[in-house]
């Protein structure tokens, strides 16, 4: 049986990164679309505004 050689080097890692960045924004992007579209089926659906569909009006 062989063993496997273990790594020389360790990999570089990111550091986390935290508040306004790109990749935070483009999530928020993506499911700030999602959304709109759900509220739009949900219109075409029932008939009904978002607003009349939740009781608020």
């Amino acid at each position: 049986m062989t063993t496997q050689p273990q790594p020389t080097t360790t990999p570089s890692l990111e550091e986390p990164k935290f508040g306004f960045n790109e990749y935070a924004e483009r999530l928020n992007g993506r499911a700030a679309m999602i959304g709109f579209l759900i509220l739009v089926v949900i219109e075409y659906l029932t008939g009904k505004g978002v607003l009349a569909w939740l009781g608020l009006r």
